[in-house]
């Protein structure tokens, strides 16, 4: 087990993907396998390949998190969610899926307990954690034995609940391959393979066009890139390291994340170590406030902040004004706004190359 680190963007991915220290990656060729009509069963496997087989659509779902949850309401499975852990925060999805997902019943503010989830009536828990201690929880959830005695079918988001299993992959990701993986598993599973395509298709499109533009780019010409954890505190920064979502996401946009090299997802740093690196430009990554004046303070805040420190006021992206205000939630969760973060990235610190609504 990896030690817990205690930090606001790994919070933020416990709130919506995964637990701190646990947003590593599983190769994006573990895949649900349907009947060949597009049908059931389906066929599911964990971290460490074991499989599930799924014989109908579920009809009462719960979600470990708002990552799942979110994934779920944009395949149009929603009707069908029972109840989440770790709920989204106010303002946090998307306007278009935000009311429905704000009905969906509250199980638990963190981890789910056992006794709640194994009484839910559930038939499908969607897991982004795996077996290893998450914040709030420990090591207490439903053994594999006790699902299947509650009629509860036990499947994972393997974008993120992989990194500390043997199978995780060790190199830093650079697409956004495994998240859409998820998104065909899920619907594959939910019986929604249709819409599932819509929504990786929307996200490649948007991907590609960025890809495309900065194609003549050299990796030694991508600007370096740092993301201020705003939320974590300013006595010791946290880094977003290779194996997490926002290295992949960073790397799509054309620009270099200046902790890739570490391997983990998140990693305690310091202000030495980000002052070596001297980034092109930082990413102000605060958590939706739930509103846009409260979350617009707290972009300022953690701007005033890096002018006013002595460590950081030198820095070249300080000196320069390179910050792109880009929340948490996007950039380092598993989902389809991923696509989206790419496109906000590089628009910012490729301006003459993509442009917005390009």
């Amino acid at each position: 087990m990896r030690p817990r680190v205690v930090c606001g963007i790994a919070a933020v991915v416990a709130l919506f993907a995964t637990a701190c220290g646990s947003g590593g990656g599983q190769s994006a060729s573990v895949t649900a396998q349907a009947a060949p009509a597009g049908g059931y069963p389906v066929k599911v496997a964990d971290c460490m390949g074991k499989e599930t087989t799924v014989a109908k659509a579920p009809a009462k779902i719960v979600t470990s998190n708002a990552s799942s949850l979110e994934m779920l309401l944009q395949l149009g499975a929603g009707d069908r969610v029972i109840g989440t852990g770790f709920p989204p925060g106010k303002g946090t999805l998307p306007a278009d899926v935000a009311e429905q997902g704000a009905k969906v019943p509250v199980l638990g503010d963190k981890v789910i307990a056992k006794e709640k989830l194994l009484g839910s009536g559930a038939d499908l828990y969607v897991d982004t954690f795996s077996a290893m201690p998450m914040m709030g929880g420990g090591a207490t959830g439903p053994s594999e034995e006790e699902f299947a005695a509650a009629g509860i079918q036990h499947v994972y988001l393997l974008s993120t609940a992989c990194a500390g299993t043997p199978k995780a992959a060790k190199a830093p990701r650079t697409d956004l391959a495994e998240v859409e993986n998820d998104i065909r598993r899920l619907g594959a599973v939910t019986g929604t393979a249709a819409r599932a395509e819509e929504l990786v298709t929307g996200m490649e499109k948007r991907i590609g066009e960025v890809r495309t533009a900065l194609a003549g780019v050299p990796d030694d010409k991508r600007p370096s890139y740092f993301v201020f954890d705003f939320d974590a505190g300013t006595k010791q920064p946290t880094a977003v390291c290779g194996r997490q979502i926002a290295n992949a996401v960073i790397t799509q946009a054309g620009a270099r994340n200046v902790f890739a090299d570490c391997d983990a997802d998140f990693k305690p740093g310091s202000w030495e170590d980000v002052v070596a690196k001297n980034p092109d430009w930082i990413q102000l990554a605060v958590r939706n406030r739930g509103s846009e004046e409260a979350t617009r303070k707290a972009f300022d805040d953690a701007e005033a902040f890096l002018r006013s420190f002595p460590a950081t006021q030198g820095l070249k992206a300080v000196q320069e004004g390179h910050f792109v205000r880009l929340g948490s939630e996007v950039t380092t969760i598993a989902g389809v706004r991923n696509a989206d973060a790419v496109r906000q990235i590089a628009v910012t610190v490729h301006p003459d190359l993509v442009k917005n609504g390009q």
